[in-house]
């Protein structure tokens, strides 16, 4: 089993989440941890490689100043006490990175950061000058005015999307689970498994088993979509523990390897399936349905029976078809208070009654992804 993608990665994303560096009780921040971790990135960058971190644990490390002992279920105590442990958290790790002469910094990403194109830009090129100097960027969630609607939700995907901004060699995803096994760990005889060549070979065992793990707030379903959205961009990705990273690292048989796909999905479907939020919902009929899954053409309005929620021209939407099944999203070309007029009708027809603008797609081929 070759893992040269790993040993040869240059640019390395290592994500770490709360309950590796917390433990089980997840009540307060574990030194050892951060000290294991920093000691990972330290033996990557001593062999030159450029390291992002992406880490979670601002909530844990302010629960024990405030005088909690277990995580708040109420986002605006959640945000308080990531307000305390994100400082806390970043002067662990500037100080264990101080231990190898390296320099440490922290860099908090709502998801503006990466779905508006002015953003994302700002945030890679921060991102890509800190790397040029050296320093080890800590990424975290801005977790102290995050909102339930524009969270990225888990870090698992954040730091995939980190890995596409950045343009990584490798994901790494280290867990309290050592590695993706075919079946729950604690069930009798699950086996571990060691490389998933395409992602689908792993989907229904995975799927099956969601919340069953104990991984994380998302279990080994955001693992995966980490794995999607990475090995899509032609990254591979690699699961491990804490305490089997630097020989995962090093090639040895641990872990579970994400082999990046051969033909790679381009940047801004991987962005428009991943990093969007859609605002609404176009209502296709079947053979519109067939047309776009089959054929990959474009969205017309003749398509269309319906159209859900409030948007502007250039938003994302999702389409759905009369079953009620997402098949894709994709930025629409005219606002929401436009289509009800359309729906139904050829675009000569429209052009004829409306004008020549209206003469085109709803959703052109090149801004659809399939979901």
């Amino acid at each position: 089993m070759s893992r040269e993608q790993i040993t040869s990665a240059h640019r390395i994303v290592i994500k770490i989440g709360s309950s590796s560096l917390t433990g089980k009780a997840g009540s307060a921040l574990d030194a050892d941890a951060v000290n294991k971790l920093v000691d990972v990135v330290a033996t990557c960058k001593a062999r030159g490689a450029e390291v992002v971190v992406v880490s979670s644990g601002a909530i844990a490390a302010g629960l024990a100043p405030l005088g909690l002992t277990t995580r708040p279920k109420d986002l605006a105590t959640q945000q308080a006490a990531a307000s305390v442990g994100q400082g806390l958290l970043i002067a662990q790790y500037t100080q264990s990175f101080n231990r190898h002469s390296l320099t440490a910094s922290q860099v908090l990403l709502t998801t503006e950061d990466v779905v508006r194109r002015s953003h994302y830009q700002n945030a890679q090129r921060t991102l890509f000058r800190l790397l040029q100097l050296g320093v080890v960027p800590i990424i975290n969630e801005n977790d102290s005015v995050g909102t339930g609607e524009i969270r990225f939700g888990d870090n698992d995907r954040l730091a995939a999307l980190v890995a596409l901004l950045i343009g990584a060699d490798l994901l790494v995803l280290v867990s309290d689970i050592d590695a993706l096994y075919d079946a729950p760990p604690s069930q009798a005889g699950a086996q571990r498994i060691h490389e998933v060549k395409n992602i689908a070979e792993v989907e229904n065992v995975v799927l099956g088993g969601a919340g069953t793990a104990g991984v994380g707030s998302g279990g080994m379903v955001t693992k995966v979509e980490a794995a999607r959205i990475a090995t899509s961009a032609g990254i591979p990705m690699l699961l491990t523990s804490l305490a089997d990273a630097e020989k995962s690292l090093r090639g040895e048989a641990h872990g579970t390897h994400f082999h990046a796909q051969a033909s790679k999905t381009t940047s801004r479907l991987l962005w428009l399936a991943h990093a969007t939020t859609p605002q609404g919902k176009l209502i296709l009929d079947a053979g519109a349905v067939t047309a776009i899954l089959e054929r990959g053409v474009s969205l017309l309005p003749a398509g269309v029976t319906a159209v859900e929620g409030e948007f502007i021209a250039g938003d994302a939407v999702e389409l759905v078809g009369p079953t009620g099944k997402v098949i894709a999203r994709g930025l629409v070309a005219f606002d929401s208070e436009d289509l009800p007029q359309m729906l139904g009708r050829s675009t000569k027809e429209l052009a004829a009654s409306l004008g020549a603008e209206y003469e085109r797609e709803l959703v052109h081929r090149d801004d659809l992804v399939l979901i």
